[in-house]
């Protein structure tokens, strides 16, 4: 199968293109969309054989659910069985956004894309293309990360076709995403919400409009039946086994130097993923091609956006050993440290 590109950028042609994405969903089959968060590889919600083919590409396991991908207000009220007081207050607050809803699911959506709960995810996306494509379509999207199962999930078009080359026929090309990880997820069906997955709608942001939210134990490493996707397998990993540095942020240079030195005579090659302020204080002692600049320390919204693409970048250098810099996990913060934590599998030293 041949994988194309198309940028979506030239307005004649987009209403073209956005047809063309509309029918390969309709057909049952596959289409990568950029959305404000990350790439998404999208079928129709409502077709289990064309959802199986999600699972097929990614090599995603089949209990991990997708979320559904909705145009408008309308089209969350066909496939969700209720709608309670907490989700209308977040969906008027935050949606379209970067939030995604687990509500009671009707019986009009396939048991293949919610591992056989009785919830289904629901997020409206803030990136006109991606609700375009799903008005075009007609039908709610399911649509995980465009990229192979495990691996950092894509924020530009070219790194989707890195892992969906030959697997699905059309990318849609948006350009790069704006927040770089992926939703936050609330679980609207408890008498309080529960944060699944954290995102760029913060918890700070949540309880502001809810009152109080709580956070789900699988968020710092507890194993649970997952409840939405990124709750139970290791995800956003690089090819390299990597370490996170965690503590003071006055304290990471001297203490990545440290740490480098140490793999170094061990004769590893190291690849260090961290901020401005600590790849300054490597220069000379890691070759820069394995330095990774994430942004200055604090600077949390460029940071999101750039660690995936960094952590794909490792895969084409020879790094054998990976160390990244944790943060605070305010704000923004819980969403990052949520993605590095999965990226190590939990393995961090404390500074």
């Amino acid at each position: 199968m041949e994988t194309e590109i198309v940028p979506i950028s030239d307005s004649k042609k987009q209403a073209e293109d956005l047809a063309r994405a509309g029918k390969i969903l309709q057909s049952g089959g596959l289409v990568a969309f950029p959305t404000e968060t990350v790439y998404g590889l999208g079928a129709n919600g409502l077709d289990a054989e064309a959802c199986a083919k999600i699972y097929e590409a990614k090599g995603r396991p089949s209990d991990n659910p997708l979320i559904l991908h909705v145009c408008d207000r309308a089209m969350v009220d066909t496939i969700a069985a209720e709608v309670p007081p907490m989700a209308e207050r977040l969906l008027a607050a935050f949606c379209p956004g970067p939030i995604t809803l687990i509500l009671k699911r009707k019986d009009i959506v396939p048991d293949r894309i919610t591992g056989g709960l009785d919830t289904v995810g629901i997020r409206m996306p803030e990136h006109m293309v991606a609700r375009a494509m799903i008005r075009a379509a007609g039908v709610p999207v399911a649509a995980p990360s465009a990229n192979i199962s495990g691996r950092p999930s894509p924020t530009t078009a070219a790194s989707v076709l890195r892992d969906m080359r030959g697997r699905i026929p059309l990318i849609l090309d948006g350009g790069p995403c704006h927040f770089g990880v992926e939703s936050t997820i609330v679980d609207c069906t408890g008498p309080v919400a529960t944060i699944l997955r954290p995102g760029a709608i913060t918890r700070e942001m949540l309880a502001e409009v809810l009152g109080g939210v709580k956070l789900d134990p699988a968020i710092v490493g507890a194993k649970v039946v997952p409840k939405a996707p990124g709750m139970k397998y290791k995800h956003y990993a690089p090819n390299a086994p990597m370490t996170l540095l965690e503590g003071a942020p006055s304290k990471m240079p001297a203490a990545f130097r440290r740490q480098v030195r140490l793999l170094q005579g061990e004769g590893h090659r190291v690849g260090v993923l961290a901020s401005h302020e600590v790849c300054e204080a490597l220069r000379g002692l890691v070759p820069d091609e394995l330095l990774a600049d994430y942004g200055a320390q604090g600077d949390l919204l460029t940071i999101a956006s750039r660690i995936y693409e960094s952590l794909i970048a490792f895969n084409d250098t020879d790094a054998d050993v990976l160390l990244g810099e944790g943060m605070s996990d305010a704000g923004l913060g819980l969403a990052i440290m949520n993605r590095l934590h999965k990226a190590s599998g939990f393995h961090s030293i404390p500074v």
